[in-house]
């Protein structure tokens, strides 16, 4: 086979699922006839970032000027594939391939739902299916959705995302005074921080289970004064934004998931690789992951009630907690490691050359 040439790209480097995504690839592809390239926009996650000498910065509000670089790009470098990290990537590369001779082929990663899907659904699935060579979904459900919507079903396939085993590696938890219940999601209207606060208000007669909310974003304020008007702020501890995940899932017993909306979280796995149990609402493709009342207990409405329930369940039956542990951590060896994602990832990267 001659060699090929691949640029991956994403629009920023700032902490968030995509991105991390983008960082792993970047950390882990290689292939003896396959030449990487990456380019993204700025951020924290630069620092992640391996080849730095394969790497170009773009801007993450000059489109124009992203442009013309991609189209430079993908002249220099003679690119064969472009994997587009995000809609609007897909975008800059269909305008590029009407400003280059050169035939490329893209790749695309759907990682979260679209505002063009949402608000005109034909043009996404005409631009998907007229110039997409292979679509990745990080979920089925998300597959189903795109099937069911129009795209032409032999474009896609899934691919999960994978946890890295050595950095979240698993550890046996002793019981300790207390039992913490946590949730690690960005502060954002769509995670539904309400319910966890709705949830630890139920509990706050049960002295011993404490609630602790990592992460940040724009819901900041708003949640300290929920804790605060709830009178729950010796029961709910905020922490900040977290730069070591593996940390805090770790000295958490039981991990919540209450979002509104979700395509597939990346910290569901990473709870089930450290061996933390979860709770969480069954949304996107979460339910692939955990398996009800085997890997972890799936809750279909917003209830408080329900949330409630399981977290007594989990607090008080070991037995219950161990079975949970030790299938999500199999689950994961299995289905969600690393190595799998990248290697099926290449494998998307073979079938357009």
């Amino acid at each position: 086979m001659q060699h090929m040439n691949i640029l991956v790209i994403t629009d920023k480097l700032i902490l968030g699922g995509a991105e991390m995504y983008f960082c792993k690839l970047e950390n882990q592809l290689q292939h003896p006839d396959i030449y990487f390239h990456y380019a993204a926009g700025p951020g924290e996650l630069y620092d992640k970032i391996k080849h730095k000498n394969h790497f170009s910065e773009i801007s993450r509000t000059k489109h124009l000027q992203n442009i013309k670089k991609l189209r430079n790009l993908i002249t220099d470098k003679q690119i064969d594939v472009i994997h587009a990290n995000s809609l609007r990537m897909v975008l800059y590369c269909i305008v590029a391939k009407k400003l280059t001779k050169r035939k490329f082929k893209i790749v695309y990663t759907k990682h979260n739902i679209t505002v063009l899907e949402e608000k005109n659904p034909f043009i996404f699935i005409h631009l998907l299916n007229k110039y997409v060579e292979r679509i990745i979904t990080v979920s089925e459900f998300e597959k189903k959705n795109l099937v069911k919507a129009g795209i032409k079903p032999n474009k896609i396939t899934t691919v999960y995302n994978g946890v890295d085993l050595n950095q979240f590696a698993f550890h046996r938890k002793e019981k300790g005074e207390s039992f913490n219940v946590g949730i690690l999601a960005r502060l954002s209207e769509e995670k539904n921080h309400e319910l966890f606060i709705k949830i630890a208000d139920q509990l706050r007669h049960n002295p011993n289970i404490m609630f602790y909310i990592a992460g940040d974003g724009p819901e900041k304020e708003k949640i300290k004064n929920m804790i605060q008007s709830h009178n729950l702020v010796h029961k709910i501890k905020m922490v900040g934004a977290v730069h070591k995940p593996e940390e805090f899932i770790k000295e958490m017993d039981l991990l919540l998931l209450t979002s509104y909306r979700e395509v597939f979280p990346m910290v569901i796995l990473e709870a089930m690789a450290v061996g933390t149990p979860i709770v969480s609402i069954n949304r996107g493709g979460i339910g692939e992951a955990i398996i009800e009342n085997k890997t972890g207990f799936l809750i279909n409405e917003h209830s408080v009630e329900e949330f409630c329930n399981n977290i007594l369940v989990i607090e008080s039956n070991e037995e219950i907690r161990k079975q949970f542990i030790e299938n999500a951590r199999r689950k994961v060896q299995t289905e969600f490691s690393l190595e799998q994602m990248v290697g099926n990832t290449l494998k998307e990267y073979l079938n357009c050359s």
